[in-house]
């Protein structure tokens, strides 16, 4: 079977997620990557979206995910977007990545992330 890989980059969505009661309480945003290892070779023969992850959806899915119940760790972030894109039908692997561009670090950085990679069931 073909393995190909279908990626949304740069879902911004504001959450509440972090150790700190500040972050709790204003929140801040949070950027996800993803990357889903797949095959497009029935979406690409038949023009069907059935065919293939409907990325709209997906977008979705994962911003709900960050928009609703707050976790400490962008690790436990990571895990339970990880497990709603293998979750996916046809979905063999997903690579995601949470960047925490506003972590409260006091010194100066570009962003903090942690990706993770985990296989469908």
């Amino acid at each position: 079977m073909e393995t190909d890989l279908i990626t949304l980059t740069g879902l911004r969505v504001h959450g509440r997620h972090g150790v700190f009661d500040f972050e709790r309480d204003a929140g801040q945003d949070f950027v996800i990557d993803v990357a889903l290892r797949t095959s497009t070779a029935a979406a690409a023969a038949t023009d069907d979206l059935k065919h293939t992850v409907d990325y709209g959806a997906l977008a979705d899915a994962l911003a709900a995910i960050v928009a609703g119940e707050p976790v400490n760790l962008i690790e436990t972030l990571a895990e339970r977007l990880a497990d709603a894109c293998t979750a996916l039908d046809g979905v063999s692997s997903a690579r995601v990545t949470v960047h925490k561009p506003q972590a409260p670090i006091a010194q100066q950085f570009a962003d903090v992330a942690v990706t993770i990679e985990r296989s469908a069931p």
